[in-house]
């Protein structure tokens, strides 16, 4: 039975979103690979995990370090059936202000880690005519965010990339799919700085973060393109689509500026 086992890999597996679909995966008797910076919630994450009765192992890696995303790749040596790219972060705060290596850090981490991880381990998939690949986009790629411009930025990159190489590779037997939270209660603000911020503030308006997994997870398992979770979401994205990108930035940085700034 253990050999009959599908393996998932989840980077930034340990908290939010990604702890969430790590315990999907494993109800669906998947073996797990979780990567995180933290070995210690690595550990904790470990022990929740092996109460359903499948292997977990745990990487602690930095990917917002060029180096740590390729070492990674050589790291895992078993046979990866999905691969979940769900490690991010934002930084909060305008532009002209923000320390440059932070926004570059993001960048590395929701950019070059997920182009890395998908280069690597599609190539693997395509030998094997298999895969799938879930992208953890959010609806910020769709919206232009003042106040969080690289971040949104970021997403805009991740939803595109998804789109084209699932294109590119729609008879490889390898789906792609994208994961497009809005603003959801996890650890995000806390480690963005953004606490303050009129949208963090309003806490009844945040997902919760087991609702937006499954619905990633269900959109996984049959193999479509991208899912929008929650209904409010869906509807601020197809309202913005009607607008004009100034109006919707500008919307934006209302929703988005410290409670504290008239």
């Amino acid at each position: 039975m253990e050999n009959q086992r599908k393996t998932a890999l989840i980077t930034g597996g340990t908290s939010g979103i990604g702890k969430e679909l790590a315990k999907l995966f494993a109800k669906d008797n998947y073996n797990l690979i979780i990567v995180a910076r933290d070995q210690a919630e690595l550990d904790s994450t470990k022990n929740e995990l092996q109460k359903f009765g499948i292997t977990v192992k745990t990487i602690a890696k930095d990917l917002s370090d060029m180096e740590q995303a390729k070492t990674l790749c050589s790291d895992v040596t078993e046979k990866v059936d999905v691969l979940v790219n769900d490690a991010g972060q934002g930084v909060y705060g305008l532009f002209k202000d923000n320390e440059l290596e932070k926004e570059l850090g993001i960048i590395h981490l929701n950019i070059c880690a997920t182009v890395i991880l998908t280069k690597h381990f599609v190539q693997q998939m395509a030998e094997r005519g298999e895969g799938k690949i879930l992208n953890l986009g959010s609806v910020a790629g769709k919206l232009p965010g003042p106040w969080q411009a690289v971040y949104h930025a970021t997403k805009a990159f991740v939803l595109s990339f998804t789109t084209a190489i699932r294109e590119e590779l729609k008879d490889s037997g390898i789906t792609f799919t994208a994961l497009m939270p809005g603003a959801t209660a996890t650890d995000f603000f806390n480690k963005a700085g953004m606490q303050d911020s009129q949208i963090a503030q309003n806490k009844e308006a945040l997902s919760d973060p087991e609702d937006v997994a499954k619905e990633g997870y269900e959109a996984l398992m049959a193999g479509k393109d991208r899912v929008i979770a929650g209904w409010k979401n869906s509807l601020e994205v197809h309202a913005a689509n009607l607008m004009p990108d100034s109006a919707v930035a500008h919307t934006m940085y209302e929703q988005q500026k410290p409670v504290n700034q008239q």
